[in-house]
């Protein structure tokens, strides 16, 4: 699989302007979850996919697919609204059976009831209110009965925050990586999943670390950090953006963290 940034989603897109995950994808950075593969890790581990049909939505690098189809799962499907992404992944899946596909996270196009469990990563959050209101709605539409439902997002801190704050890390994001995104506290992500039907049953968080060091060296191994340190040194645009995007996540880090829920739908 090529791993270039050719290959990458908005590869014609200047660094200045394209979307922040990705321009992280170029330096290359493999894991773009806001808590990191730990928390990732632990909650897929809720999920218990083995022999279940498992749908993600918003797969990206096919990153996560990877810890998903070593839980063995009877089947995997992916749902990302960019064709370069979904073709990346079906590589990565392919192999094992899977297949990934373009479409809209809140119309996928999939049957009613065809599947064990859902995954969304750092999708949701990029959403409106409305968006994510209506992609929880087609996740509880294509979950059966007892089926699972999985999300890593960005979280604010703490449930009590001030909303002028909360507001304002909104803005501050979308300058910085270039997507109006649009966190929520623990709290509001479990009564988003809780309105539409779904009962939380585990929440964990991490810090909002994308950028730290240390987070990079356990998500990305030595050798991936040497590979993005290689590239911000050899590519001062590249170094520019990242270099701002560090500065607003640090800036508000005290009030930013990575949050999962696992919820389910009622029998």
């Amino acid at each position: 699989m090529s791993t270039g940034p050719e290959s990458l989603p908005f590869a014609n897109r200047p660094t200045e302007t394209a979307p922040g995950h990705w321009v992280l994808a170029r330096a290359g950075k493999r894991v773009l979850r806001p808590g990191g593969l730990g928390l990732t890790r632990a909650m897929l581990g809720r999920c218990s996919l083995g022999d279940k049909d498992v749908v993600e939505l918003a797969p990206g690098l096919g990153r996560t697919a990877k810890e998903i189809l070593a839980a063995a799962p009877r089947s995997y499907m992916g749902v990302d609204s960019d064709a370069t992404a979904a073709a990346r992944v079906n590589e990565v899946v392919r192999p094992a059976g899977g297949s990934c596909r373009q479409g809209d996270a809140a119309k996928t196009g999939l049957d009613d009831a065809c599947s064990d469990a859902v995954i969304g990563e750092a999708m949701l959050t990029m959403q409106s209110p409305r968006g994510k209101a209506e992609i929880v709605a087609e996740v509880v539409r294509i979950l059966r009965p007892g089926g699972i439902y999985a999300i890593h997002e960005l979280g604010l801190a703490p449930d009590d925050i001030d909303p002028e704050i909360g507001s304002e890390i909104s803005k501050a994001l979308a300058r910085s990586i270039h997507v109006n995104a649009r966190p929520m506290t623990l709290a509001q992500w479990s009564e988003l999943l809780t309105d539409h039907g779904l009962v939380v049953e585990w929440t964990s968080t991490a810090p909002m670390a994308l950028l730290k060091l240390g987070r990079n060296i356990a998500d990305e191994g030595i050798t991936g950090v040497l590979r993005m340190a290689k590239n911000l040194i050899t590519q001062p645009d590249l170094r520019r953006r990242v270099m701002s995007m560090r500065r607003t996540f640090t800036k508000y880090e005290s009030s930013m963290r990575g949050v999962a829920l696992v919820a389910r739908k009622p029998l």
